[in-house]
C-alpha cells in the first residue's frame, strides 16, 4: 500500500512535526487541529493520525487511520467503520507505565501510607506491620497487552494473580485465566481488582454491581475505559464495603464534571487520566514503523480487530 498524504490532527503536532521531520519521510504532511479540519483535508489525505475523531469525518478516501493512544473506542464505539480502511493504534510503554501506576497504589494500601499520614498529623504513634505482596490476590479484567504486562509485574514479586477475557485462554503470567460469565468463586478472596478492559458495545458498564456483589472489601483500580464501569454501582459498592477504595483514572465523562460524587467520596483516588500518556516521540517512533511495514505489506502487530473494537 502505498501512502502519499498524511494528515495529522493532535495536540502535540508540533512536537511531532520536529521529530517526523528527523525521518526524511517522502511525503506530504499536514498538521491540523480538530476546528481547523475540512472535508478538502479528508479528501486530500491517504493517512488519517489523531488521537480521536468526529462523527462528521468522512474517511471514504482515506486507506489508512492511526489511533496516536492504545485506544480505539473513538474510532470505533457505535460508529460504523468501512473494512476497506486499516486502522492500527499505538503501541509504546502503556504496559510499563500502567503497571507502574497499579503496583504503586497497591503498595501504597499495603504499607499503610495513609494511615500513617494521618498519624502524623495527629502526631500520634502506632506501629501497624505492613503487608506483604506476595499475600496478595488480584484478579485482572483484560488481558491483553496491558494486562499481561500488569499481570507480569506482579507475579515478579510472587503476587497471585488471574486474569478475565471473553475467551478464557490461559497466558503466561496468569494463575488461571477465566471467561467473562464463569462468575469465578474466587472473586471474594480477591485483594485487589483492576480493569484494563477497553470500550467496546460488549464492554460497556460490564463492570457492575452483578461483579461487585461478588468481592468482599476490595481495591479496585480502573485503568481501562470509564464506561466499562457503572459509577453508579461503584459508588454503591463502596459505600457498602464490597469495595474499600477505588483508584479511578478514566471516567465515562472526561474532564470529570465537578458534580460527580466520586469527588466527594473519602474512598476514591482520582487521577486525570495519566497512568499511560502517549509521549511524541513514542508515537512518533509507532507511527514510522507502522507506515514502514504497512508499504512493504508487512504483518502489523498493532492492527486492530475492527468487529472485536481492540
Amino acid at each position: 500500500m502505498k501512502i502519499n498524504h498524511i494528515l495529522f490532527v493532535s495536540p502535540l503536532n508540533q512536537e511531532m512535526r520536529n521529530l517526523i521531520e528527523d525521518y526524511k519521510l517522502d511525503k506530504e504532511f499536514r498538521y491540523l487541529t480538530e476546528e481547523e479540519i475540512s472535508e478538502e483535508d479528508l479528501d486530500w489525505a491517504d493517512a488519517f493520525i489523531s488521537f480521536k475523531t468526529r462523527a462528521s469525518y468522512d474517511y471514504s478516501k482515506v486507506k489508512w487511520v492511526h489511533s496516536l493512544g492504545a485506544g480505539v473506542d473513538s474510532f470505533l464505539f457505535r460508529k460504523k467503520w468501512n473494512d476497506d480502511v486499516i486502522l492500527t493504534r499505538t503501541i509504546c510503554s502503556f504496559g510499563e507505565r500502567i503497571s507502574e501506576y497499579c503496583l504503586s497504589y497497591i503498595l501504597k494500601d499495603l504499607q499503610y501510607h495513609d494511615q500513617f499520614f494521618q498519624q502524623k498529623a495527629e502526631k500520634h504513634w502506632k506501629p501497624t506491620t505492613p503487608k506483604m505482596l506476595n499475600d496478595s490476590k488480584v484478579m485482572i479484567y483484560g488481558t491483553g497487552e496491558i494486562g499481561q504486562k500488569i499481570a507480569q509485574v506482579l507475579s515478579f514479586f510472587d503476587v497471585e494473580v488471574y486474569g478475565v477475557s471473553w475467551s478464557g485462554e490461559q497466558k503466561e503470567y496468569f494463575k488461571e485465566v477465566f471467561t467473562v460469565d464463569s462468575n469465578s468463586s474466587l472473586m471474594n478472596k480477591m485483594n485487589y481488582l483492576i480493569n484494563t478492559l477497553p470500550l467496546t458495545e460488549k464492554t460497556e458498564h460490564l463492570i457492575n454491581k452483578d461483579i461487585f456483589s461478588g468481592l468482599s472489601s476490595v481495591g479496585f483500580i480502573n485503568v481501562g475505559r470509564g464506561e466499562s464501569v457503572s459509577e453508579l454501582d461503584l459508588i454503591h459498592a463502596l459505600d457498602t464495603g464490597q469495595v474499600r477504595f477505588a483508584v479511578l483514572d478514566v471516567f465515562q465523562e472526561e474532564p470529570l464534571s465537578q458534580h460527580s460524587p466520586l469527588w466527594q467520596h473519602p474512598n476514591v483516588m482520582i487521577t486525570p487520566h495519566i497512568s499511560a500518556v502517549t509521549t511524541a516521540k513514542e508515537a512518533v517512533e509507532c507511527f514510522v514503523d507502522t507506515l514502514e511495514n504497512l508499504e512493504k505489506d508487512k504483518p502489523l502487530s498493532n492492527k486492530v480487530d475492527v468487529k472485536k473494537g481492540f
